[in-house]
């Protein structure tokens, strides 16, 4: 293939694929809608409702916890109890545990005296929870009032559910990062979620709220400690032995996100390398046909990655190009073109943004004001997502097997 030939070919994959996967997204969000969503505004009845255990793991989380646990009193649930786990914190997180312990009574505290992993504090809460279904939850997460009934419904109605995950939405909102997180939570991970659950299989829960079958876990051996990412690597344990894994839209959570640059790009970078991590994980579900449910995701992240490795390469030679530089090369087309075609995919992207708020103000009514913002999201986060993904993959594939993965608290977009 000549070079002229193979830029072509790798402009055409940039501009096409992001058109390709958001009319995808589009329909699929809409059917996932039509068929699992309208209409329904209250938790389905349930003649009994099964106890739940909580759990929270915390690594110096001193500015969140309290409201955190505060917040999960207020639960419309009959039988809950909630743990958490202070994983080698070195603030007052395990005082305020301790303070919040002897005013709540169905509150328990686990200490590790060092910093372990998030995986390794969820397992610890695991092993002392009392019910059967497992509620897992960030220590920023505010978990909406009836949100154990809408995922309750799930697990007692079919028994092969594994695995259910809710709809977090954003709870800082007053920065330029913050609002554009708000309309991406809502136009792209609620999509793509919606879109894989019509599908079959999700490619992830979502770490910060996610309930669980304690016997689909204990059929996998629980979370594994050495993944960076402990919520893609479960998900893909669960599916691999056949449990199903849901979405559920209405068991809503908001938490915080990152504010600033360095936040967020340590946020990318650890879920771009936890997914690839999971690629390679995962590799041999391609020599099992049982396994071909999964094949669709594995390939859709796949391509993913491949297409951050496109965008890069053919922003960095143009750029070069348009500098003086490799004067040698033929003359590379721009990432998205300035005409016609770069319109009809910025119109494409504005679409794909009305749909899903359209579908997401069934949940927050004033959620369509943020359709300015998310319209940025092209520019600032696709490039930024790009970039995670060509840094962490060498990270993750080139990881010592076995190699723990400790964790810290994440940028919560908090000021002092």
């Amino acid at each position: 293939m000549s070079l002229t030939k193979f830029f072509a070919f790798l402009n055409e994959f940039v501009y096409l694929y992001p058109m390709f996967t958001a009319i995808i997204w589009m329909v699929a969000g809409v059917i996932f809608f039509l068929r699992r969503e309208r209409g329904k505004n209250f938790p389905p009845p349930l003649d009994e409702y099964p106890g739940f255990s909580i759990l929270i793991p915390c690594h110096n989380e001193e500015g969140v916890i309290k409201r955190t646990i505060d917040y999960l009193e207020t639960q419309d649930y009959p039988e809950y109890e909630v743990i958490a786990v202070d994983d080698g914190s070195t603030d007052d997180t395990w005082r305020i545990l301790c303070e919040l312990s002897e005013n709540y009574d169905n509150l328990r505290i686990i200490k590790l005296t060092e910093n372990q992993g998030k995986a390794v504090a969820l397992n610890m809460a695991s092993a002392a929870s009392k019910y059967e279904f497992l509620m897992c939850l960030d220590a920023d997460a505010l978990l909406s009032r009836s949100a154990l009934k809408w995922i309750a419904w799930h697990f007692v109605n079919y028994p092969r559910v594994g695995a259910v995950t809710g709809n977090p939405r954003v709870l800082n909102r007053t920065t330029l990062l913050g609002k554009i997180q708000t309309g991406e939570y809502a136009t792209i991970i609620g999509l793509i979620k919606r879109t894989q659950r019509l599908l079959g299989k999700i490619l992830t829960v979502s770490g910060v709220v996610a309930a669980f079958r304690k016997r689909a876990l204990l059929s996998v051996g629980f979370w594994d400690p050495d993944m960076v990412t402990e919520d893609i690597d479960i998900t893909w344990k669960l599916e691999k032995k056949f449990w199903d894994v849901r979405y559920e839209p209405k068991a809503l959570c908001w938490v915080l996100v990152p504010e600033t640059l360095r936040g967020l790009w340590r946020q990318r970078v650890r879920w771009a390398q936890g997914g690839i991590e999971v690629l390679k994980k995962n590799i041999d579900v391609w020599l099992d046909w049982r396994q071909r449910r999964i094949w669709p995701i594995y390939i859709e992240y796949t391509l993913s990655a491949l297409w951050a490795y496109s965008l890069m390469i053919v922003i960095c030679f143009w750029g070069l190009q348009r500098l003086g530089a490799l004067s040698f090369l033929p003359r590379i087309p721009a990432p998205v073109p300035p005409d016609w075609a770069g319109s009809i995919l910025a119109l494409l992207c504005l679409i794909q943004f009305l749909v899903s708020l359209l579908i997401e103000r069934h949940y927050e009514k004033s959620i369509l004001k943020y359709y300015f913002w998310v319209i940025w999201y092209p520019f600032c986060y696709w490039f930024i997502n790009a970039l995670t993904i060509v840094y962490a993959t060498p990270k993750a594939l080139l990881k010592p097997k076995g190699q723990r993965a400790v964790w810290k608290s994440p940028d919560r977009g908090l000021t002092n």
